[in-house]
């Protein structure tokens, strides 16, 4: 009995030193991120403006929104030692739900928002138990759900569709100050993120899952339920992004998920934050660094009319040269 009691503390103690040393943000993409950002200076300095100027900032943020959005959700289901791929058909399939149930009256908003929240925690659960249950790996399993929403999609829609009312693409366009609402969104899904997993039970567990899932198991943790409850995190992070392109949009369209890349993009995004593919090690912060990165890459990009072939050789070298930074530094710890 005594034993077993110990057991049932490992993962707690053991996620403790986790999330401590995750709460501090990968030190090495936010270096990173201040030396593009002094070489954006310089870039468009050198090209006639201004990269530091107000409506290139704001541009930054509206732009890296929904893909922090999503990467702080894809950082949940990795950490747990889990992978989705469904993310980015999940919100072409939420922006058409919205749309569709918003269509004719503004006080459809509430049931809207509901709905986009019930259909992507079903698409994570579906995702969580062919996972654990079915005991298919998770680039599979939600590779197969993806297709399965894919189908879904081109067989009923050759376009957009619904129609979101004025009073809600505020949350697309409006500003505080400075500050766009979209950006807000992203930050409190953040935080409630970073609060979940570094002050919860269920976020010790993650990292206990993305860890090692057998000492996890042994020490008492119910592992498939906790990876379940990170699909479903995951997709309903997705849900939220929906909704925040369907306000940009002022409609629904099948292609908003798939066309912005939010599958390879968001996991792109938490691994140059510092998470581990394996899981157990990384956190919110390192992603947030990660999305940032990637929003000043495009601004550049953009500045400088890079062609689109350019820009993903770019994002490539970044990814492989981080990753391999990463792992040098792992080897050697």
């Amino acid at each position: 009995m005594t034993q077993q009691l110990k057991l049932r503390r490992v993962p707690a103690e053991g996620s403790v030193l986790q999330r401590l040393s995750a709460d501090r943000p990968a030190r090495a993409v936010y270096l990173a991120l201040a030396l593009l950002v002094a070489l954006g200076w310089v870039l468009f300095a050198l090209d006639g403006g201004q990269f530091l100027s107000q409506a290139n900032i704001v541009g930054i943020q509206q732009r890296s929104a929904a893909l922090g959005i999503v990467a702080v959700g894809q950082t949940v289901v990795i950490l747990a030692g889990s992978l989705d791929l469904s993310v980015a058909y999940l919100i072409s399939l939420t922006s058409l739900v919205a749309a569709e149930i918003m269509t004719g009256s503004g006080a459809n908003v509430l049931p809207a928002v509901a709905a986009v929240l019930a259909v992507s925690a079903l698409v994570g659960l579906v995702n969580g138990l062919i996972v654990t249950r079915l005991r298919v790996h998770a680039f599979i399993a939600t590779l197969g759900i993806a297709l399965i929403i894919r189908g879904a999609l081109d067989e009923r829609y050759d376009g957009p569709a619904g129609r979101v009312p004025a009073s809600f693409q505020h949350l697309g366009y409006d500003r505080i100050g400075p500050l766009p609402v979209s950006a807000l969104l992203w930050a409190a899904v953040a935080v409630a993120v970073w609060f979940l997993l570094s002050r919860t039970r269920l976020g010790y567990r993650i990292y206990a899952v993305g860890g090692d899932g057998e000492v996890a198991r042994l020490s008492g943790v119910r592992t498939e339920r906790v990876v379940v409850a990170a699909h479903v995190l995951c997709s309903v992070c997705a849900g939220i992004a929906g909704l925040l392109l369907a306000s940009r949009l002022g409609a629904g369209a099948p292609t908003v998920g798939t066309d912005g890349g939010y599958d390879l993009e968001s996991i792109a995004a938490v691994v140059l934050g510092g998470t581990a593919l394996a899981g157990g090690r990384g956190g919110v912060g390192g992603t947030l660094g990660g999305v940032l990165l990637l929003a000043v890459l495009d601004s550049i990009f953009n500045q400088l009319e890079v062609n689109s072939f350019a820009k993903d050789v770019v994002r490539g070298v970044v990814l492989v040269a981080a990753l391999a930074i990463y792992a040098r530094r792992r080897r050697t710890a």
